[in-house]
């Protein structure tokens, strides 16, 4: 085990990529690495994490921002629960601590947002706490060089693929010993045709030396994902477009978008989103032309979603489901958080009004 560890750390220091979280010995910084990272590419992440760092330079600045502003850097990134609970946990650690992340782990795992993971990865490459991180990357070199056939994505399995990746744990450097698996695992020990030429555990894997790779890590049957049918109408009216804001807890909580809902069995996409928005919004408009057609994959499901221009008939705005609302004009779109499936469709919507 000891020359395993030796000669990991050997090739994490001779290749490791030069990331700007890396460079960085800031809990903060690193912190706010490590939430954008969780299912999130590294090359996606980082120009995220410039712009985040440079508007909230520490803790002070992310507790004193409004969650509108934080969201809207968020924009794009996904899993915005990671946003909301990373701007209310700065809130407790400038309330609780006076701004200085606690070093406990006990502590630190009260967060809002902060689990294994977080808590193992900061605590560890932050200030050199003895735990062991357990991501996917981890679980798949785990899984290869004992050929372990728990599945991965089981959760009874978790506890021992823990117990392993603290017993393998290197307790002199724990935090870089973490970024070495982790690493293996994101550029060596890769999901699909892992490069075991260049692999510096090669000669300690037992699916290596079995000819056996391709079958680690064994996962569960993977179960249909739905697909829902959405219909979006865009409400025009002097000019002005409505918008309207999600309840700040569940998915996509606190961002904005345009009214609409599902498509029932046998409904149009059109009488869907008229009914929809006089539903939600308490509006009569008249559909005017389709715009587009979004497909845009969640965790669990998916969604088509089609979107129409509409006209304002009647009505004054009363929410059933949305907790706020706002006309906006079309200049004005870009200073509101929204999700990734209504931000696919804006380019089209905006380059259709400056045609009129």
């Amino acid at each position: 085990m000891q020359a395993l560890r030796k000669t990991l750390l050997q090739w994490y220091r001779a290749n490791r990529r030069q990331l700007p979280w890396r460079e960085t010995a800031d809990p903060y910084r690193i912190w706010v690495s490590e939430v954008m990272l969780q299912q999130t590419q590294v090359a996606t992440v980082i120009p995220y994490y410039h712009r985040f760092v440079a508007a909230f330079p520490d803790v002070h600045h992310l507790a004193c921002a409004q969650e509108q502003a934080v969201l809207k850097l968020w924009e794009g990134l996904g899993y915005y629960a990671r946003a909301r609970n990373l701007h209310r946990a700065a809130g407790e650690v400038q309330r609780l601590y006076g701004g200085g992340i606690p070093e406990s782990l006990a502590e630190f795992r009260k967060l809002p947002g902060v689990g294994d993971y977080i808590a193992a990865a900061v605590l560890s490459i932050a200030f050199q706490r003895p735990h062991a991180v357990l991501d996917g990357n981890v679980k798949r070199v785990l899984a290869r060089l004992q050929v372990l056939d728990l599945p991965v994505d089981q959760p009874a399995a978790h506890r021992r693929f823990q117990a392993l990746a603290q017993e393998m744990l290197d307790t002199r450097l724990p935090g870089e010993f973490n970024q070495a698996v982790m690493e293996l695992g994101a550029l060596v020990c890769t999901p699909r045709q892992p490069d075991c030429g260049r692999c510096p555990l090669a000669a300690a894997c037992s699916a290596f030396k079995t000819g056996r790779v391709a079958e680690y890590p064994k996962r569960r049957q993977p179960r249909s994902v739905p697909e829902h049918h959405i219909a979006v109408g865009v409400v025009r009216r002097d000019g002005r477009l409505l918008i309207t804001r999600r309840k700040s807890e569940g998915l996509l909580g606190g961002l904005w978008e345009f009214p609409g809902g599902k498509v029932k069995m046998g409904e149009g996409a059109a009488d869907a989103c008229v009914r929809e928005i006089a539903e939600e919004v308490n509006l009569q408009v008249q559909v005017q032309a389709f715009l587009t057609r979004v497909k845009h994959a969640y965790t669990h499901f998916r969604i088509r979603m089609d979107v129409f221009t509409c006209r304002w008939v009647a009505g004054e705005v009363r929410l059933n489901g949305p907790v706020d609302y706002r006309w906006v004009r079309p200049t004005e779109i870009d200073a509101y958080p929204f999700p990734r499936a209504n931000t696919k469709f804006i380019p089209f919507l905006l380059a259709a009004l400056a045609g009129e």
